[in-house]
């Protein structure tokens, strides 16, 4: 119990949410930028404005109700999903090379006709599409749509369940008990 309202207190406080940009110069007078301050030689070059998770559940809730009455998919699986991949950071890059709130993977993206995955609306209609047809393709079983969103469909049909990945085995568990919490909050 504790645990669940923990995690119930994670997903609501105002904990900030940034992407920062950071740069520097290197000896031919090129200048790098990113929003993940890798190297010390990195400065910070653009503060962005802090906003709580509520704030971007806010902003957001508008693509978010489109894309699921579009691909039928659960408000609240949706936020969860996004939650878990990018903490609402519409500029989150992987070290896998996943892109935006859904952490969409370039061949993904493509696939799902995105042409800009940092486009909060491309990109949430992107990753709902996407779900919707792993939740197709795994008979509406939320658990292994949500293995295969992070593991890959085959994967989950190679192992016929969840992949033994910690880090599948976590997200899912994650996105599941973000899940839950939303739906509580809906109700």
């Amino acid at each position: 119990m504790a645990a669940a309202i923990s995690l119930a207190l994670s997903l609501f406080v105002n904990t900030p949410v940034t992407a920062d940009i950071y740069r520097y110069m290197d000896k031919d007078g090129v200048w790098h930028f990113t929003n993940i301050k890798t190297e010390s030689s990195y400065r910070l070059y653009i503060r962005t404005p802090r906003k709580t998770p509520l704030e971007y559940i806010d902003a957001y809730e508008g693509i978010i109700n489109q894309a699921s009455r579009r691909f039928g998919i659960d408000t609240s699986l949706i936020k969860a999903v996004i939650k878990a991949e990018s903490g609402f950071d519409r500029r989150a890059i992987s070290s896998k090379g996943a892109l935006g709130l859904m952490q969409l993977m370039p061949h993904t993206a493509e696939a799902m006709d995105v042409d800009n995955p940092f486009n909060p609306e491309e990109n949430i209609f992107g990753g709902t599409r996407y779900l919707s047809l792993l939740l197709e393709r795994f008979k509406n079983n939320k658990e292994l749509a949500v293995a295969a969103y992070n593991a890959g469909p085959g994967n989950v049909e190679s192992y016929q369940g969840i992949p033994p990945f910690p880090e599948t085995k976590a997200f899912v568990e994650r996105v599941m008990d973000y899940y839950r919490s939303y739906n509580s909050r809906a109700e």
